[in-house]
């Protein structure tokens, strides 16, 4: 009963916006234009607002370096065998300040030319668009195989382009995307190969010496986060990751 009174208290409120915001004189949705420029109201600037926070996360996801971190972070720990360790909040967690490290040249970029002069009223909201896609698109067409571009420019059926920089954004996304999961599995193959070499001795030895029902992998974990350890893998690890974006 509780549960039916409160998702009707819930309709009536949104049924209700509308009205009290007519009422307070704040019109629901206006453009005004005067030459080139576009005037937006505040709801409709409010909508622009919680729309992309909406979409925040997708966007962090599929059109920065978090994609390759995370999905090579993940191969690294199935690699060493640990299992759960380090658990996924600290791989994401990892895996999300290494982004911002690898992306603040254009985050910086991004807030200079585009949120600065929306904030300050020098730039429209259309304009400061089209200012902050510059950096991240230039980002994106450096990190992106020219074949992975010309097959989704292929599935789109458009013509061909000029240059990298005038493909249209919705076929650099998927064809980013791709090049990332690419790139993050080649990565994650070389990391692999030294581990599979330790469990592969760890395996023969045991073999040889007639235990056959003792589980290789208990054996070998040892070993690898040793030599982890030793080689100082983390800071490999990250610093790759990182060199893997400079251009």
């Amino acid at each position: 009963m509780k549960a039916k009174l409160l998702w009707a208290s819930g309709i009536t409120l949104l049924l209700l916006i509308p009205a009290l915001s007519w009422a307070q004189g704040i019109p629901m949705v206006n453009v005004s234009g005067s030459g080139k420029d576009t005037q937006y109201s505040l709801s409709l600037q409010l909508l622009a607002l919680m729309t992309t926070l909406t979409l925040l996360p997708s966007l962090l996801l599929m059109m920065t370096s978090f994609v390759r971190i995370i999905i090579v972070m993940s191969i690294l720990r199935q690699a060493l065998g640990t299992g759960q360790t380090p658990p996924n909040n600290v791989l994401v967690g990892i895996s999300l300040f290494l982004t911002f490290f690898i992306m603040s040249p254009v985050l910086t970029d991004v807030y200079q030319k585009a949120v600065t002069p929306y904030m300050q009223n020098s730039l429209n909201f259309d304009k400061a668009i089209a200012a902050a896609e510059i950096p991240i698109r230039g980002f994106m067409v450096k990190q992106t195989r020219e074949e992975d571009i010309g097959l989704f420019m292929q599935m789109a059926r458009k013509s061909d382009v000029a240059s990298a920089e005038t493909v249209p954004f919705t076929t650099l996304v998927p064809a980013f995307i791709t090049s990332e999961l690419k790139s993050a599995f080649t990565i994650g193959f070389l990391i692999y190969i030294p581990f599979v070499v330790i469990d592969l001795i760890v395996a023969s030895v045991l073999m040889s010496l007639g235990m056959m029902m003792l589980s290789p992998m208990m054996i070998s974990m040892p070993f690898k986060l040793m030599l982890f350890v030793l080689v100082d893998g983390w800071s490999l690890i990250m610093s790759s990751l990182a060199a893997s974006f400079v251009t």
